[in-house]
Order: C-alpha cells, then sequence, then structure tokens
C-alpha cells in the first residue's frame, strides 16, 4: 500500500482504480490523504471555498463497499472537487461572491449529478473568479487562489481554484467553467490537463450563467486519460439545458492510444507569433516536433478573419450584464468594485453592437469550418504568456493582451490545454488543441499522445 498522502497526492484515476482493484489502496484512505493534504496547503493556496469532509468520507465509504461487491465503474472512489458555480443540494454554493456568500442551494447541477453516479468523492467546493469574471481583490471575504508553482503568481481564471487543486495534488478531477478560456487558463497556468468541450456536450444545468451563448462546462485533471474518463461520465443530452446537443456519446478513452501518425495538424502560427512571449514560442515550437516525430503531418494555416474573435466581449459583457441587472440594481455594493464596472459595462454596448458581434461570430465559425475540412487539428500557445504575479494581473485586467482561447468558445469547438514545458521563472506553458465538433475524442488522442512521449504532465511544483 502506498504510504504517506504526499505519495498518494499525484496519482491519477486510471492508477487509483488498479490500486483499489489490488486492494492495495482503499477509497477511505486515500479521501482521508487528500483531506489531509487540503487541510495543510490550504492556508497557502486558498484553493477551497468549502471543503465537504463530512461527504467525503461518507461517500468513500459507500465507494468501498460497492468496490468489494465487485463494481467496476472506472471513477469509483476517485475524489473530485468542484468549482463554486456548480450548484450542490444542501452545500454552499458562492459563485464567488457576497451576493451568495451564504446561499445553500436545494438543486445539484447535472454534471455533478452525473459524476456522483460516477462513485466519484466530493471533496468540495472551489475558488472561482467572482461570478466567473471579476479578479477577485485579495482581501476579500472569499479570497482568490494562489498558483502553487508560485503562490505570488495567479493560477489562471476563473476555474482557479480548480488549477491550483489539481497542481498541489488536492485532488484528483475538478470541474470548470469556460465562457472564453477559465478551462484552458488556469490549465497553462498551472500545469495541468484542461478540457473545454464542444458547446452543448456537457449540461449547464445548475450553473451560474456568465454568457448564455458562450459559457461550456468540462472536466480538468493531471493527465488526458483523466479527462476521457471524466468526459465518458458528464457527456451526454439534458431537457434542462437548452443548449444541450442531442449527440450521442461514446467511449473517449477507446482511441486514447491509437497514436498520431497520419493526423494533420494546424499551426495558426501568423495569428499568435506577433504577439507571443519568446519562451512560449520555444516551448509550443518543440511541441510541433515532437508531434512531427509521433507522424503528425503539422503544417502552417491561416483563418481569414481570425481577427474577429476580438469581438467576443461584444457578446460576453452585454449577456452578463442581462444576467446580472437586478442584482447590480438591488445589491451593487455586494460587487466587487472592478467586476461590478465591468458589468456595467456591459449595459452600455449597443443593440447594434451585439448583433454585429453575432454576425462576425458566424462568419469566424464558417471560416474555421473551411479549415478543419483540411486538417483534423488546431493548434496554438494556450496563452501568450505565462501566468503573472497578481500586482500585474490586477493592474491590467481591463486592458488584457491577446486570447488565443476565446475564438473556439466563439466557434463552439473542443479545445484542450496540455502542458508543454516551462518559461526561465519555472513557470508551466500550454499548448492548445482544438477540433471539430464533437471531435474530443480526436482532441484528447493528440494531447495523450503528446504528453505521453513529453512527459510535462509529471511534473510537480514543491509545496
Amino acid at each position: 500500500m502506498v504510504a504517506t498522502p504526499t505519495d498518494l497526492s499525484y496519482l491519477t484515476a486510471a492508477e487509483v482504480g488498479k490500486l483499489f482493484r489490488s486492494r492495495e489502496l482503499s477509497p477511505v484512505d486515500l479521501t482521508r490523504a487528500h483531506l489531509e493534504r487540503i487541510d495543510a496547503l490550504q492556508p497557502r493556496l486558498k484553493a477551497f471555498v468549502t471543503v465537504t469532509a463530512d461527504i467525503a468520507l461518507h461517500e468513500a465509504r459507500v465507494a468501498e463497499a460497492a468496490l468489494l461487491r465487485g463494481d467496476d465503474r472506472p471513477l469509483l472512489g476517485v475524489p473530485v472537487a468542484y468549482k463554486d458555480l456548480y450548484m450542490t443540494a444542501g452545500v454552499r454554493t458562492t459563485a464567488g461572491s457576497l451576493v451568495h456568500e451564504h446561499w445553500t442551494p436545494e438543486i445539484t447541477a447535472t454534471t455533478v449529478d452525473k459524476l456522483h453516479d460516477a462513485g466519484m468523492v466530493m471533496l468540495g467546493k472551489l475558488t472561482t473568479h467572482e461570478f466567473a469574471s471579476g479578479m477577485t481583490p485579495l482581501d476579500h471575504p472569499l479570497p482568490p487562489a494562489r498558483n502553487p508553482w508560485n503562490t505570488d503568481r495567479v493560477p489562471g481564471g476563473s476555474s482557479s481554484g480548480s488549477g491550483a487543486a489539481l497542481a498541489a495534488g488536492l485532488t484528483v478531477g475538478a470541474l470548470g467553467t469556460d465562457t472564453g478560456g477559465s478551462i484552458r487558463n488556469p490549465g497553462t497556468y498551472c500545469g495541468i490537463a484542461a478540457l473545454k468541450p464542444t458547446y452543448g456536450r456537457c449540461s449547464r444545468h445548475g450553473v451560474f450563467t456568465l454568457s448564455w451563448s458562450l459559457d461550456h462546462t468540462g472536466p480538468m485533471a493531471r493527465t488526458c486519460d483523466d479527462l476521457a474518463l471524466m468526459l465518458n461520465a458528464m457527456a451526454g443530452h439534458d431537457a434542462k439545458d437548452p443548449a444541450s446537443a442531442r449527440v450521442p456519446t461514446e467511449d473517449f478513452t477507446a482511441t486514447l492510444g491509437a497514436g498520431i501518425s497520419g493526423l494533420k495538424i494546424g499551426v495558426l502560427r501568423s495569428w499568435y507569433e506577433p504577439d507571443t512571449a519568446t519562451a512560449v514560442t520555444a516551448a509550443v515550437d518543440t511541441a510541433y516536433r515532437v508531434l512531427k516525430d509521433l507522424g503528425a503531418i503539422v503544417t502552417d494555416v491561416e483563418i481569414p478573419n481570425v481577427s474577429l474573435a476580438a469581438s467576443i466581449s461584444a457578446i460576453m459583457m452585454p449577456e452578463a450584464y442581462a444576467y446580472h441587472a437586478a442584482d447590480l440594481a438591488e445589491t451593487p455594493e455586494k460587487y466587487a468594485p472592478q467586476l461590478r464596472a465591468r458589468l456595467a459595462s456591459g449595459g452600455l454596448y449597443l443593440a447594434d453592437e451585439y448583433v454585429s458581434a453575432q454576425r462576425a461570430r458566424q462568419i469566424l465559425k464558417q471560416d474555421v469550418a473551411e479549415l478543419l475540412k483540411d486538417v483534423d487539428l488546431l493548434v496554438t500557445p494556450t496563452a501568450a504568456k505565462t501566468a503573472p504575479g497578481f500586482d500585474t494581473a490586477y493592474a491590467e485586467a481591463m486592458r488584457r493582451g491577446p486570447s488565443y482561447t476565446g475564438l473556439f468558445n466563439m466557434t463552439g469547438l473542443p479545445a484542450l490545454s496540455v502542458p508543454c514545458g516551462f518559461d526561465e521563472t519555472g513557470m508551466p506553458i500550454g499548448l492548445q488543441i482544438a477540433g471539430r465538433p464533437f471531435a474530443e475524442a480526436t482532441v484528447l488522442r493528440a494531447g495523450h499522445a503528446y504528453e505521453q512521449a513529453a512527459g510535462w504532465h509529471a511534473r510537480h511544483p514543491e509545496l
């Protein structure tokens, strides 16, 4: 049996399952180890809003009994935690805001229910930027999470606690949400694997809204293997989500090990390279060579109207304002000042600006669809730079640099971030891999092949 909490911290779901079934490890022991590690590191990392220790231990005992009966669910007994935008009946759900600081919902998000049905053990609720949008002030009663690689740096947002908890070995799996990059940005900043599935692939029922037409839910883990296992459990049509797609589910693990020989990969170099840090460009260039060595056909490609991706704000912010308008009017003091101003700005967009942005979105979707007739996947860095310090992030929050993630929210395509190196300060760099609609299996296959060849996922911060 594995001996200490530290030894257990970075096991994958696949490894955990083998240890459970060989009786070398029990769900109760694994859960206790994670709870001990959370207790030790939470004061430094602030990754959790709420730790549900009693629930976790109860669910772990239920999982242990099921294993003894021969239950073979792959995720049975595996620890998971949820971004605090996911509603959990009977458990406080804050959305990172004083507006809901003490709110306990009566419903549970569909995806949380699905992972519970898969046998996963809930450790708690994870820190999020306020309402998945505002940079939470350091002195906020619900403080921001810290990056385990350097606690003076941000972990990325808005699924900040999810990224931090995974990088620190506080959970095996996590859920995040992604409206403009909020799953993949913590993925790159924290050096983990993070997937935004196709729009409509996973239900958003029971999850706080930022932007109805851009919001996605998705899994976060440390390997593509674990992402695939979680996606198996959480994907599927949900009548409670109006945007949920009626697309058959599949086994996303089935082709993970099939390799990528002959796969056509398009590099959007001319789009990202002018604004990308030298260390990031070097890391992704090295990643492209690894993909070529694995047999992929890697070529530079262009999207004719890629600049239209910048119109995402003219869609996101009016929709966010519409969602928050009543609370902004009734309890403006409960919003952090920066977020209050940001949301209020959404009410200043004109109808023709919103409609024009939606028209630009359709042009962009057509351009990308045409390009994906010639290549199977598109790759970019996940972010132009590595994680900034808190001081820089707060100063630049309203004038952020280029985004390479929002393109795939605008088009609704599946997009993955996997670690592909480190910069000169020791901070992680991410490679973004995107594919055709509902081609998560191909995206994950490429990510898995790369991560196994490159090995960056096996590096962890010293804590």
